[in-house]
C-alpha cells in the first residue's frame, strides 16, 4: 500500500496534495468544482477546470494514476511536453498547467510491512520513494554543474531572459557610446524599461512589433505636417497657446491654455496610433485580429503606453536636452552641457510612467472598453479623453508656476503624478478582470508575501 500525492514546486513556498484512490482530484481555478484551486491573481493561465487525476486498477491489482487534460486554454504539460490525451504518473513526473504556469511533482510514499524474527511481530514502516535514490540523488551530473546543457523548456519567457540580453547589449553600447549618441541609447533603452513594466503589469501577450509601430507612429506624426494642423487648430483657432512670460496669467487662465494646447492636443495625438491599430485589426482575420488590433482595454493600455514612449522619447531628445545642453555649453562648455542635457533626461524619461504613460494608458483603457461595450462608447470615449487632458494640463500648469510657488510645486506635482499613475494602476486591474482572453494572459509576480 502506499499514498499518491502531488506537490507544488512553483512559487515561493511548498504544498503537498493527497490523491484519491476511489474518485478523481480536478485541478483548476473554480473553488466550486476543483479539489486543488489555484489563486486566479497569481495563475491567470490556469482554466477554471484545467486538468484531472483519475485512479485506475491494473488487472494485477495496483492502482495507478492516470492525468487528463479538460480541454484547457493553454495545455497541460507532462515533463515539458504538451499532454495529448490521458497518460499514466509515474513518481518524478512534473505537472504545468499552461504555459509557464504552477508546476507539481508526482511523489509515491510507499507502505509495507515487515515482520519481527524475535518477536514475531508485524510492525509498519514507511519509505519514501525519494530515499530510495538516495544513493543516485548524491551524484553529481554534468548538467547539475553546467545547467545550460540541459536548459529548462521555454527558456526565454523564463528568468527574464530576454529583457537581461537586451540590458547586456545595452551596456556594451554606453561604454562606446559618447557624447549625444549616449543619452540617445540610454533614453531609449529606460524608455523600454518603462514600457516593460507596463507590459507585465497589464499581464497580455502583444507582439513586441506592435508596440513598436505603436511608438514609431507617433513618432512619424510629430515629425509629420500633422502636427501643425493640430497645433493650428488647438493653438490657433483654440485658445490653446501661452505665452513665454506667464507671470502675468492668472492660474484658472493657465490651466485652461495647457489643457487645451497640451493636454487635447497632444493626448489626441497619442491616441491616433490606438485609432489605427484598431481600425487595422478590423480588416484581419480572426487568428490575427486579436493579436494585433484593439479588442478590449488591456489592449488600449499597451498601445496607448507604446504611443507615449515614443512621444516621449522624440520630445525629450529631439527638444528638451538639445536646448538644455545647448543653453549650458554657451555659457559653462560642451562637457557641462552633456551633463546638464543627462539630468534632464533621466527624470523626465522615468517620469513618464506617471505622466504621458499614465494618462495615454489612460486614454487608450478607454478607447478599450468602448470596443467591448459600444452602447457605451458615447459616454466613455469624452470622460476617458477630456480626464487625461485636465490632468496633462494640471500637471503642465502647476510646472508653469514653479517660478513663483517654488518647493510647493514640488508637492503639487508629486500629488499630481500620484493620482495619475494610480489611475492607469486601478485602470490595469480592471482590464484584467475584463479581459476577454483572462484565462491565456500570463500572471504578473513582481512581489510575493
Amino acid at each position: 500500500m502506499g499514498n499518491a500525492y502531488l506537490r507544488l514546486i512553483s512559487g515561493s513556498q511548498e504544498y503537498s496534495y493527497s490523491l484519491l484512490t476511489a474518485g478523481e482530484v480536478v485541478l483548476g481555478r473554480d473553488p466550486n468544482s476543483c479539489h486543488i484551486v489555484l489563486d486566479s491573481n497569481h495563475y491567470g493561465m490556469v482554466s477554471r477546470r484545467h486538468a484531472t487525476i483519475r485512479p485506475s486498477k491494473t488487472p494485477d491489482g495496483r492502482i495507478i494514476f492516470i492525468l487528463y487534460d479538460l480541454s484547457s486554454a493553454n495545455g497541460t504539460y507532462l515533463n515539458g511536453k504538451l499532454l495529448q490525451g490521458c497518460q499514466e504518473l509515474h513518481v518524478g513526473d512534473r505537472i504545468t498547467l499552461g504555459n509557464n504556469g504552477p508546476e507539481f511533482c508526482f511523489e509515491y510514499q510507499y507502505q509495507y510491512r515487515y515482520y519481527s524474527q524475535s518477536l514475531g511481530i508485524t510492525q509498519p514502516a514507511s519509505i519514501n520513494s525519494s530515499a530510495s535514490s538516495l544513493s543516485t540523488s548524491d551524484r553529481t551530473s554534468l548538467s547539475l554543474l553546467i545547467p545550460l546543457l540541459s536548459s529548462p523548456p521555454d527558456l526565454t519567457r523564463k528568468a527574464y531572459l530576454v529583457p537581461g540580453m537586451i540590458t547586456v547589449v545595452f551596456v556594451v553600447l554606453l561604454f562606446f557610446a559618447q557624447g549625444f549618441s549616449y543619452q540617445i541609447l540610454l533614453g531609449a533603452y529606460l524608455a523600454s524599461a518603462s514600457l516593460y513594466v507596463i507590459y507585465q503589469l497589464c499581464g497580455k501577450p502583444k507582439p513586441w512589433w506592435v508596440l513598436a509601430s505603436s511608438a514609431l507612429t507617433t513618432m512619424t506624426i510629430l515629425a509629420s505636417p500633422v502636427l501643425n494642423i493640430l497645433i493650428l487648430v488647438f493653438r490657433g483657432i483654440l485658445p490653446g497657446s501661452v505665452p513665454e512670460d506667464t507671470s502675468s496669467i492668472s492660474f484658472p487662465e493657465l490651466f485652461i491654455r495647457y489643457f487645451i494646447g497640451a493636454g487635447m492636443l497632444e493626448e489626441l495625438l497619442k491616441a491616433l496610433p490606438i485609432i489605427g491599430f484598431y481600425l487595422l485589426g478590423k480588416s484581419l482575420r480572426s487568428s490575427r485580429r486579436e493579436r494585433i488590433g484593439v479588442w478590449e482595454p488591456l489592449d488600449g493600455i499597451l498601445l496607448g503606453s507604446a504611443s507615449a514612449a515614443g512621444f516621449t522619447l522624440f520630445e525629450t531628445l529631439g527638444q528638451y536636452v538639445p536646448g538644455r545642453i545647448a543653453e549650458v555649453a554657451q555659457e559653462m562648455g560642451t562637457e557641462a552641457g552633456l551633463k546638464a542635457g543627462l539630468q534632464l533626461l533621466i527624470p523626465r524619461i522615468l517620469g513618464e510612467v506617471a505622466g504621458h504613460m499614465a494618462w495615454s494608458g489612460w486614454l487608450g483603457y478607454c478607447i478599450g472598453l468602448s470596443v467591448l461595450k459600444p452602447r457605451l462608447a458615447s459616454r466613455i470615449l469624452p470622460i476617458g479623453y477630456f480626464s487625461a487632458a485636465g490632468l496633462h494640463g494640471l500637471w503642465n500648469s502647476c510646472a508653469g508656476i514653479a517660478d513663483s510657488l517654488g518647493v510647493f510645486v514640488l508637492g503639487l506635482l508629486v500629488v499630481i503624478g500620484g493620482i495619475s499613475y494610480t489611475l492607469l494602476a486601478t485602470a490595469i486591474v480592471k482590464a484584467r478582470s475584463l479581459s476577454p482572453t483572462r484565462s491565456q494572459n500570463f500572471a504578473t509576480r513582481f512581489f510575493h508575501k
